[in-house]
C-alpha cells in the first residue's frame, strides 16, 4: 500500500495549477470553501487520491456522496505523479459540465496514465463528479493533409512533391 504525500501548504499543489497547496485544493478538500468550477473540483479530486483523502472522493462522487465510506474501494498500491487538464467545457446543459483531462500514475513500478472525460453537475451549489464519458487514450488529432505542390512541413522551402513526399 502506497503512503499519501506529505504535503505543507506552500508545497505546489499536486493539481498542477502553480498556486500553493494551502490557497489550492487543501480548503476544498477540508470543506473550508467549495469548487467554484468543475475543474476546480476535478482537480482537488485529484489531489485527493494524492492525499489518500478518501472520505472527500467519496462525498464529491454524486454515486456515493451521503453513503457510508468503505476506503477498500480506493486504490492504495497507486501513486499519482501528474495531472494534465486537456479541457474544460462548462455548461454543456444548465449545471452540467465537462473536464477532459490524463492523470499520471506509478503502479508496482510501472508508470501509466488514464486519460478521461467526465461529467460534473452542481447539485445544491456544490459540483459533484458523476460519470466518466469516455476513457483511453487522449483523442487523435488529424494534422491537415499536406498537397504535394504546398511548401513541405520540414521547413526546407521545396515543394513537398520534391522533398519529403518524393
Amino acid at each position: 500500500m502506497s503512503e499519501p504525500t506529505p504535503l505543507t501548504s506552500s508545497d505546489p499543489c499536486p493539481c498542477g495549477s502553480g498556486a500553493p497547496y494551502g490557497d489550492c485544493c487543501d480548503p476544498i478538500i477540508k470543506g473550508v470553501k467549495t469548487a467554484e468550477t468543475a475543474e476546480q473540483l476535478m482537480r482537488s479530486r485529484y489531489t485527493g487520491h494524492v492525499v489518500h483523502a478518501y472520505q472527500y472522493l467519496h462525498d464529491t462522487y454524486a454515486e456515493t456522496a451521503g453513503t457510508p465510506l468503505v476506503e477498500e474501494e480506493y486504490g492504495n498500491d497507486i501513486t499519482w505523479t501528474k495531472l494534465e487538464v486537456h479541457s474544460h467545457t462548462p455548461n454543456v446543459r444548465p449545471g452540467v459540465s465537462l473536464v477532459d483531462f490524463s492523470a499520471h500514475y506509478e503502479e508496482r513500478g510501472q508508470a501509466g496514465v488514464m486519460h478521461e472525460k467526465s461529467e460534473f453537475k452542481q447539485v445544491d451549489g456544490q459540483w459533484l463528479f458523476i460519470r466518466p464519458l469516455r476513457e483511453g487514450p487522449a483523442p487523435v488529432v488529424a494534422a491537415p493533409k499536406v498537397g504535394r505542390n504546398d511548401p513541405c512541413p520540414c521547413g526546407s522551402g521545396k515543394k513537398y512533391k520534391k522533398c519529403c513526399g518524393a
